[in-house]
């Protein structure tokens, strides 16, 4: 390879680039984008991007860090996989999305109140808790999570849903209280912490 090809392989591999590969899940897989839009087009909810993937891809590899880690176009995947599905090159794009959303967040610069990463977060801890999610209590959480005047707002909206499901028994006032659970909390807390060492030791390296 000649020295010129070389110099143009090593300034569109810019550090950026490089950083996305080393630290988001599938971020290798970046540089294979080839720009059709098969992605956003495929996607239920591409009228509500920032930066359908396809423009975050190409932001990555012109060096656009801020810009990338600070939009809310990570935090929009639903995880509908049609956008995998329908890749000519079958690019893993919403783990790479997914993978985005949780770097920036570990680095502190995602957007702040943006409604999926508050939800994302409400789950997690209430997924802690017991091992199993307590959708009763998650519900009220989604509901309050901006003010209760909000609050009283979404679930008067929704009385008559809830109301159902109780008719149906496919929500107790029991669960508020109590709830299921995994057997042992402290087996999996620790399994957690062990996977996040792990995770920190793959990046530490990969940065090296």
């Amino acid at each position: 390879m000649s020295d010129l090809n070389t110099a143009m392989i090593e300034k569109y591999r810019n550090s950026f680039l490089h950083e996305v590969e080393a630290n988001v899940e599938e971020g290798e897989w970046v540089k294979m984008c080839m720009q059709c839009g098969v992605c956003s087009g495929s996607c239920p909810l591409g009228n509500a991007w920032e930066h359908p993937p396809q423009e975050i891809f190409m932001m990555i590899r012109a060096g656009k860090r801020d810009d990338v880690l600070s939009s809310d176009a990570m935090w929009m995947c639903t995880s509908c996989y049609n956008c995998i599905a329908r890749c000519p090159r079958g690019l893993p794009i919403t783990h790479i999305m997914h993978g985005l959303a949780h770097y920036a967040k570990r680095l502190g610069l995602a957007p702040k109140n943006q409604p999926t990463a508050k939800f994302a977060q409400l789950f997690w801890d209430n997924l802690m808790k017991k091992g199993r999610v307590n959708e009763l209590k998650l519900g009220l959480s989604l509901y309050f999570m901006n003010g209760f005047g909000e609050g009283i707002k979404t679930a008067l909206k929704m009385k008559n849903i809830g109301l159902g499901m109780l008719k149906t028994k496919r929500m107790s006032p029991a669960e508020a209280f109590g709830g299921h659970g995994v057997k042992d909390i402290s087996g999996l807390h620790k399994m957690i912490k062990k996977a996040q060492e792990l995770e920190d030791a793959r990046i530490g390296q990969s940065a090296k």
